[in-house]
């Protein structure tokens, strides 16, 4: 599938009924637009199947908590929604993307206490994520921005607003001719890169940035605990940048990145090693079960 995104066949779930692709349109003065409003969450189908289904949609109610609005379907009623989009998109393997926010209402300023809150739900074709990087490592810029403090954002949630700093980390890497970004946190400690979580192994041990102010992601948790199911030690801390020498693998985590190698991020080279091939074949079986 290519083109824009906004000029496509198929039909997109919105507000609880099936609508043409191109007529799934929002005012101009919906409150997401302005002031960032909105969650999200992106899944993967395989094999007809969304890998995790029910955790995104529990995350995706969380996450609205967390910017303080209430999503007006419940987890059991997301979940059909999803089934009946993959189902109208004919697709097995699929990208899908849910995403909730404060539409056009009665306030237009930074509150939005008296606006309706909305969801839409989206199916699509989507390849690997970093394209031939899968095969031969992602090259990764590090990033100027930093992820802020917990004390200053809902750190945890998959927020809209949060990504900002990440589209310009990942504009500024792309001019660079690389495919991502690494970045640090407030603190200086590694984080994550700009859409996946970040591991490393050193000594056939994995180490992997404490995710205390930012995403925990799904994929993330998933292949913590296929590496101690495989009985290989996961360190879960603070790392700092300068550790990155001593290194040997990096791979990123996430349902668009799935598992992807990294072979270079600054001046610091990797091996796309027997664990990282080991642990991105493990999770490719485990998605199409």
């Amino acid at each position: 599938m290519a083109g824009s995104y906004s000029d496509r066949d198929g039909h997109i779930w919105m507000d609880g009924k099936m609508i043409n692709w191109r007529d799934a349109n929002v005012h101009i003065l919906t409150h997401a637009m302005h002031y960032a409003s909105s969650v999200f969450e992106g899944e993967r189908a395989y094999n007809g199947k969304i890998f995790k289904s029910r955790e995104h949609s529990e995350r995706l109610k969380r996450s609205a908590q967390m910017v303080d609005f209430e999503i007006p379907w419940t987890v059991d009623e997301i979940e059909a929604a999803k089934v009946e989009v993959l189902a109208a998109s004919g697709l097995k393997d699929a990208y899908v993307r849910a995403i909730a926010w404060r539409g056009a209402g009665e306030d237009m300023g930074v509150a939005s206490a008296k606006n309706p809150v909305r969801l839409a739900i989206a199916a699509w074709e989507w390849g690997a994520y970093y394209g031939d990087a899968k095969m031969k490592g992602a090259k990764l810029d590090i990033s100027k921005w930093k992820r802020p403090s917990p004390e200053t954002i809902p750190s945890h949630a998959k927020a809209a607003g949060l990504y900002m700093i990440c589209t310009m980390s990942k504009h500024a890497a792309e001019a660079k001719g690389c495919s991502d970004a690494m970045m640090l946190d407030h603190r200086g400690y590694v984080a994550e890169a700009t859409g996946a979580n970040i591991f490393f192994v050193k000594d056939g041990e994995v180490h992997t940035p404490d995710p205390d102010c930012f995403l925990n992601g799904i994929t993330r948790q998933t292949v913590v605990g296929m590496l101690k199911e495989k009985q290989i030690k996961v360190h879960e801390r603070h790392i700092m940048p300068e550790e990155l020498e001593s290194f040997e693998q990096c791979w990123l985590t996430g349902t668009a990145a799935e598992v992807t190698p990294v072979g270079q991020i600054g001046d610091y080279n990797f091996d796309v090693g027997a664990i990282t091939r080991d642990i991105a074949e493990s999770y490719e079986k485990l998605v199409r079960v």
